[in-house]
């Protein structure tokens, strides 16, 4: 008789921390997620693989698939969408899952939908006990996104609460970004340090309205690949006349690859500005995801934080566990998850021991 199914949080429960769930199938071991960071002192443990037969990728975020370099190293079969196969290493054996539909592998279905939170990102819903449901990270507020809302009962919710219990909607988000922008003077360039695959494309659908908008090669790359794909909304389409033009240095709004500016264009815009003596007076860096200690070490120098919503504010978690209809749920990727104890809002119980039976 097989053992019964369940779950163990290897990373990602009680830190904003590497994604890494164990699934014990009854007659498998999958891993969810293998990411690293997204600090630099909280990497990928190989052991975390130890008796894994595959591998399951949400999306293409280092602290998601930043370890996929192990699971390519021990030859394990790695699963995930088209799109974020693409930045695998090479030699990685990769088994192809749609960004929205059924699979049966090893006689379990699965069910995937697009997480609105990056390109080729899917949550997944294993038909293990009574349902299965690990959101990667999701987002049901982009306007660049697609987001499919999951239309399947899970017992278990393992969901992404990496805003904790801030209730702040993209609408307010989007009104002080404007705010803070409306109040630099007309001499100032502002860079957006981003990743690429997540907010390149839906701080650029942002901006266009105001005027000289610029991404870097990397990002223009990801918005072309994202605008001839099935992942991204109608109202994308609007950015179809940025994909051919050339980065600007010269632009007032400049969209660099990476997040946290350690890295990329966005690093050398940093370097460049610093030597000129630009930084903090004509020249602002506005940080809009997670701060690692690089990007707080800039913002420090010359640069702001504001929050742009890629994950879900408390309502939508709320809203998620509901029509999940879930009993249990995981509260991921946040301090302080027993908060969740004496949050009224979910009809389910805030799992906080980093594992469950199916």
């Amino acid at each position: 008789m097989p053992d019964p199914a369940r779950f163990e949080i290897l990373s990602g429960l009680g830190a904003k921390g590497p994604a890494c769930i164990r699934l014990r199938t009854g007659r498998h071991v999958w891993l969810l997620d293998i990411g690293s960071g997204p600090e630099a002192d909280a990497p990928f443990h190989p052991e975390w693989l130890d008796g894994a037969d595959a591998v399951f990728i949400s999306h293409d975020h280092t602290d998601h698939i930043g370890g996929a370099v192990h699971a390519v190293r021990a030859g394990l079969p790695i699963r995930c969408t088209a799109q974020t196969a693409r930045a695998l290493p090479p030699g990685a054996r990769v088994q192809v899952l749609p960004e929205r539909g059924e699979t049966v592998i090893d006689g379990i279905r699965l069910v995937t939908g697009r997480d609105g939170h990056a390109l080729g990102g899917i949550w997944m819903w294993f038909d293990l006990g009574e349902g299965l449901f690990y959101s990667g990270d999701w987002s049901a507020e982009s306007r660049w996104f697609a987001f499919d809302m999951p239309q399947v009962t899970a017992g278990t919710a393992l969901i992404d609460c990496s805003y904790r219990r801030d209730d702040v909607s993209q609408d307010r988000r989007r009104a002080e970004l404007d705010a803070t922008l409306d109040a630099f003077g007309p001499e100032v360039q502002v860079l957006f340090p981003v990743p690429p695959s997540g907010r390149a494309g839906e701080l650029a659908l942002h901006l266009l309205p105001r005027g000289g908008v610029t991404l870097d090669d990397t990002c223009r790359e990801a918005v072309r690949s994202a605008l001839a794909s099935d992942g991204v909304t109608p109202r994308a389409r609007d950015l179809r006349p940025l994909r051919d033009r050339p980065f600007d240095l010269a632009a007032r709004y400049l969209i660099c690859d990476t997040p946290d500016a350690d890295g990329g264009m966005a690093a050398r815009m940093v370097r460049d500005w610093r030597g000129q003596g630009r930084l903090g007076r004509d020249a602002r860096v506005v940080f809009t995801g997670h701060m690692t200690a690089s990007a707080r070490a800039i913002a420090d120098e010359g640069g702001l934080f504001r929050r742009w919503n890629v994950h879900p504010p408390l309502h939508d978690q709320i809203a998620m566990v509901r029509q999940l209809r879930a009993r249990r749920f995981v509260p991921l990727f946040c301090e302080d998850p027993a908060d969740y104890l004496s949050e009224p809002g979910f009809d389910a119980v805030p799992l906080l021991d980093g594992w469950g039976l199916l």
